[in-house]
Order: C-alpha cells, then sequence, then structure tokens
C-alpha cells in the first residue's frame, strides 16, 4: 500500500480501480462511499501523507468533523470517477 500512496496519481488510479470492482459487484454509491470514508479513517490514524496532496486531505480531514469527512470520501469517489 505504501508504494501506492507514494505519488497522488498513482493513488487516484488504484482508487478508481478499486470503485470500479465495487460498482461491478454491485455495490451502491452510498455503500462505496461509506467504505471510501472507512478508508479516509484508516490512512489518518495509520499512514502518514506521502505528498503535498496526501498532506492537504489530511489537514482537511482532521480540521473536518464527520459529515464533512464523509463529504471528502464522496468527492474522492467522483474525482476518481472522473479520471
Amino acid at each position: 500500500m505504501s508504494t501506492v500512496l507514494t505519488n497522488f496519481e498513482t493513488w487516484k488510479h488504484f482508487l478508481a480501480d478499486r470503485v470500479s470492482q465495487a460498482k461491478k459487484m454491485g455495490l451502491t454509491e452510498e455503500t462505496i462511499s461509506n467504505l471510501a470514508f472507512e478508508i479516509g479513517s484508516f490512512l489518518d490514524e495509520k499512514v502518514d501523507p506521502k505528498n503535498d496532496e496526501e498532506s492537504v486531505l489530511k489537514q482537511l480531514w482532521d480540521v473536518g468533523d464527520q459529515e464533512e469527512r464523509k463529504a471528502i470520501a464522496r468527492l474522492m469517489v467522483k474525482l476518481v470517477e472522473k479520471a
């Protein structure tokens, strides 16, 4: 996982692949967003940012409440769906 997180573009492609797989498995947008929130929570607690983009995301995550963090997770899913 750490090599995926080293480069933000690589991370976005990795996440896009996982979102695509989740959709093919029939997961709903809400379920995918909830999983993205759980991943964000895990990364916040266990992984140090590896680049500038991740540092900004961590700062936003840290100042946000739970609803704002869920919004960040939903936005990350939308971002990688557009890639």
